[in-house]
């Protein structure tokens, strides 16, 4: 499957959430990264992310598609991250 990951977290815990998100997707841009993933995989994430946040005070959302068949991805302006995936 091929997720997008958006995050909105503390400042104190960014860092933290951006390594971990790193070590299954691509980061796109800030606080955005994608990538295909598997489901087991995409589990032990989120799991992970859960020990990361602050439920009351951050916030993370996975949009999951089955297939990048009928999506587009244009950018404007200045592409910030990884070009390896492209939706």
């Amino acid at each position: 499957m091929f997720v997008i990951l958006v995050y909105d977290v503390n400042q104190k815990r960014v860092n933290k959430v951006l390594k971990k998100c790193r070590e299954y997707l691509t980061w796109v841009q800030n606080s955005v990264l994608e990538g295909a993933i598997s489901k087991a995989n995409l589990k032990i994430l989120k799991a992970e992310l859960k020990k990361i946040i602050e439920e009351d005070e951050d916030s993370v959302i996975i949009y999951t598609l089955r297939t990048t068949r009928y999506t587009s991805r244009e950018i404007i302006g200045l592409e910030k991250g990884g070009g390896d995936f492209i939706l």
